[in-house]
């Protein structure tokens, strides 16, 4: 068998089923009180860890990118108010923010693995280098495509929902702007020399990212069928699931997080801040 053969993407047919299971899990999470908690501290947690690595790469950029500075820092800025969507999300069930389990730390263990900018890097007052910018857009083209297509996910699934369909639909237009804009500052990058280190770096960042995603996919799902009482006929499939993604990217799925092309959306996060649809700020969504 051909390697493209191996590397096809799933037929309708599975992609339907697929779909059909995946949303009605997630619906099974959101509909208790305890997996929504998780699901949501999990997702705050990541994204205020976003928003501070953005707001203190913004402040040490080179004088060379000193042009990148507002933008990145309106990522951060984007993440931060993520962040808080998610927790206006659990005070309007009365809910409160859990301690996020080591093992479902997706920015943390991605981190430990190498990828990114080290925090402790991102804690000293030293300008960063070019390299480093290099190193930053390139973590983060990987990580918001991941991200992107999650919003994508949850648009499809939830984007009419009473209570999350205002917030899913403000994060992933969020979402597209920063892959965009990723697209766009490393294609900048390339024109200026950079393009065997971006390559390079993408297709590492790309490689790790994908064990880090299953096995923090592993850790929920195994959290979230604890707290639910799934069988083991149930958590089984779901666990299959993850691999066989896993293993699809790594045959060449991974291709999709490392390409680069102009994005229509030019200078994403070049203009002022505003809400996805007209949609209101984290403090409305209570």
């Amino acid at each position: 068998m051909s390697a493209r053969k191996r590397t096809a993407a799933p037929d309708k047919r599975t992609e339907v089923a697929a779909m059909l299971s995946a949303k009605s899990v997630f619906q099974e999470i959101l509909d208790n009180d305890e997996s929504f908690r998780l699901f949501c501290s999990v997702a705050a947690s990541g994204e205020a860890q976003g928003g501070w690595e953005n707001g203190r790469i913004a402040a040490l950029v080179p004088e060379s990118r000193r042009d990148l500075a507002p933008k990145i820092a309106r990522h951060g800025t984007d993440e931060d108010k993520h962040g808080r969507i998610f927790n206006a999300l659990l005070r309007k069930r009365g809910l409160e923010p859990m301690e996020v389990p080591r093992e479902t730390d997706y920015t943390m263990l991605l981190e430990a693995r190498g990828i990114g900018l080290a925090h402790d890097k991102l804690r000293r007052d030293e300008p960063l280098t070019d390299h480093d910018i290099v190193i930053y857009l390139a973590h983060s083209r990987v990580t918001e495509q991941r991200a992107a297509a999650q919003m994508t996910m949850l648009c499809r699934y939830f984007g009419d929902h009473p209570d999350l369909g205002r917030a899913v639909r403000m994060i992933a237009d969020d979402e597209d702007n920063h892959l965009a804009y990723c697209h766009e500052e490393l294609l900048r990058m390339a024109a200026a020399g950079y393009g065997r280190t971006i390559q390079r770096t993408l297709r590492e960042s790309a490689l790790v990212e994908m064990g880090v995603y299953r096995d923090v996919s592993l850790a929920v799902m195994a959290r979230m069928g604890r707290v639910l009482g799934w069988s083991r006929a149930k958590s089984a499939p779901l666990a299959a699931g993850i691999r066989a993604l896993y293993a699809y990217e790594r045959l060449g799925g991974w291709r999709r997080m490392v390409s680069l092309r102009m994005p229509e959306r030019r200078n994403a996060l070049g203009g002022p801040e505003q809400s996805a649809s007209g949609a209101p700020e984290a403090p409305e969504l209570v």
